[in-house]
């Protein structure tokens, strides 16, 4: 059974960094694109940031770009998404999905709270 589990989610003030973590059993995510997507209340979906399978290459939102890392460690078959300088904006549910084509299989997310 696949399974994508995101933790690190929390409550923080306005500035302060979180890491969150995305991990995966019954699929190797180093075989994938990954993403992680947001979506914050009475809002769609959004795309975060993502990273290729083939060289590791990073595309991030406007959003985010300069706040946030995307990194893959296939050691652990982890996907994690580094924040830094947090904004009340960046207040989401935050998920993580792979893709083979397209974004076939989603976690069931981890929420950021981020107090101005």
């Amino acid at each position: 059974q696949v399974q994508l589990v995101e933790s690190g989610g929390g409550l923080v003030q306005a500035g302060s960094s979180l890491r969150l973590s995305c991990a995966a059993s019954g699929l190797t995510l180093s075989r994938y694109d990954m993403g992680w997507f947001r979506q914050a209340p009475g809002k769609e979906r959004e795309f975060v940031a993502s990273i290729r399978r083939s060289d590791g290459y990073r595309v991030y939102s406007d959003s985010v770009k300069g706040r946030f890392t995307i990194s893959r460690d296939n050691a652990k078959n982890t996907v994690n998404l580094q924040m830094n300088s947090l904004k009340p904006e960046d207040t989401a549910v935050y998920y993580c999905a792979a893709k083979a084509a397209v974004y076939d299989y989603w976690g069931q997310g981890t929420q950021v709270t981020v107090s101005s």
